[in-house]
């Protein structure tokens, strides 16, 4: 074996024996979780490399073989021929105001990515919490913008598939608004369990738009968890549930609150969208008159280092 694989494999084994900074610590932003963050950064990064490359890693093919046929079709075709893109957005139902649902994943898909998650959290390698957003247990934070994020490559190309190619054209279809303010992305996992994790207050989002997720199989059942959406106008509230593969995108300036888990799991990615250094639209902005061919297109800008958490 040569010097620069001994090199290679010893950042793994270093990860794997670094002491992640306790719950207590991160929830109350000690500096000392920071400087584990900011000083193990490229050794985590590394590390993750490695271990997916290793006969104990696990790969997570960036292919679209997850996303519901109809999604992947309609989109497809649109990032082809643009003036097909209301085949896209007549697959997602208004289920309260400015809120919009579709199917997202194949169900019977979803097991592989379950899969790929469950390795790598007894991987042995830190991940950071998402505990900016909600005192949850689980979960990791998936941008690379985020200290502690999942580095993996098949997992990072995996994400931004999901946000450049699905998540933004979309977003501009049903809140045209937003366009010019999505350049830069951010995103975590989360997962609730039933006596461990309370419900989330009301609240807005630091996004343009979010994109929520469900990863649950067909037989992971839970009761609770709802998403309550509240519209400023009437006062109203509607209540809305996951099914397995299934979609909620928002603007991010919708209220909206979590109901506590009675029973089961609920596990789910979150994806936000916004503009350089944290923009977003303001609530009386005018729609962008922005032709197909620009909303099926990629920002032409880089990614900035700005996080909301």
């Amino acid at each position: 074996m040569n010097n620069a694989a001994v090199n290679v494999s010893s950042q793994l084994e270093q990860a794997q024996a670094l002491t992640l900074p306790s719950r207590q610590e991160m929830l109350a932003r000690s500096p000392s979780v920071n400087a584990f963050w900011n000083n193990n950064q490229q050794l985590l990064v590394s590390a993750w490399k490695e271990w997916e490359a290793s006969s104990s890693g696990s790969l997570l093919v960036s292919s679209e073989t997850l996303l519901d046929e109809k999604l992947h079709n309609a989109v497809n075709s649109a990032w082809d021929d643009p003036s097909t893109e209301n085949q896209v957005k007549d697959l997602w139902q208004e289920a309260a105001p400015g809120v919009y649902t579709a199917q997202f994943f194949k169900p019977e898909k979803l097991i592989e990515l379950r899969h790929y998650l469950d390795d790598v959290t007894t991987a042995g390698i830190p991940l950071k919490p998402p505990y900016g957003i909600v005192l949850n247990r689980h979960g990791a934070m998936l941008d690379e913008r985020s200290e502690g994020y999942l580095a993996t490559p098949s997992f990072q190309a995996f994400y931004r598939k999901l946000l450049d190619k699905y998540m933004r054209p979309i977003a501009r279809l049903l809140f045209p608004e937003v366009y010019g303010y999505d350049s830069q992305t951010f995103g975590f996992s989360i997962q609730w369990q039933a006596g461990m994790d309370t419900s989330l207050r009301l609240h807005t989002d630091a996004s343009s738009v979010t994109m929520n997720i469900n990863m649950n199989l067909s037989d992971e059942k839970f009761t609770g968890s709802e998403v309550d959406f509240y519209d400023p106008i009437t006062g109203n509230i509607k209540r809305l549930s996951f099914e397995p593969g299934t979609a909620m995108i928002h603007r991010g300036n919708v209220p909206h609150a979590s109901q506590a888990i009675r029973s089961g799991e609920r596990s789910n990615l979150v994806l936000w969208l916004y503009g350089d250094q944290m923009q977003t639209p303001y609530a009386s902005k005018q729609q962008n008159r922005v032709s197909a061919r620009e909303r099926w297109a990629k920002p032409s800008g880089l990614r900035d280092r700005s996080a909301p958490f």
